[in-house]
């Protein structure tokens, strides 16, 4: 196991055991020597998702959408930290941004959720915490 793989598993451990401040200090370690290492910007963003630091987490989904612009995983969190910061117009043109740009076949499941999402908007009913 490489030197960052067995960092990116100490800081999974850690976030489970709940030490998010000093898993989060191993991944920045990471990302300082391979500054696109795409499991440690997954990693990263998700835990300032779950300790609700929006602002955060889009700078990090942001980053991973410039290298892989057509993954639905990033797309749904990108949304999901834009439309918790209350920012609804760029939340909505990233749904556009990732039909325009995703492979429908690979992409399908994202695709169905961004419409039931799109739906639930519609309605008034969209809320990210479902």
């Amino acid at each position: 196991m490489s030197s960052i793989e067995t960092r990116l598993q100490n800081a999974k451990s850690l976030f489970e055991s709940g030490a998010s401040q000093e898993a989060r200090i191993i991944l920045l370690e990471v990302l300082k020597e391979e500054a696109n290492q795409p499991t440690a910007l997954l990693m990263l963003g998700g835990a300032y998702f779950y300790e609700k630091m929006y602002a955060e987490a889009q700078l990090v989904y942001e980053r991973l959408m410039n290298s892989e612009p057509g993954s639905g995983l990033i797309s749904i969190a990108l949304f999901n930290s834009l439309w918790r910061q209350g920012k609804h117009e760029e939340a909505a043109a990233e749904i556009s941004r990732f039909i325009s740009a995703a492979d429908r076949v690979q992409e399908l499941e994202t695709l169905k959720q961004y419409a039931a999402i799109s739906k639930a908007i519609a309605e008034g009913a969209y809320s990210s915490d479902a």
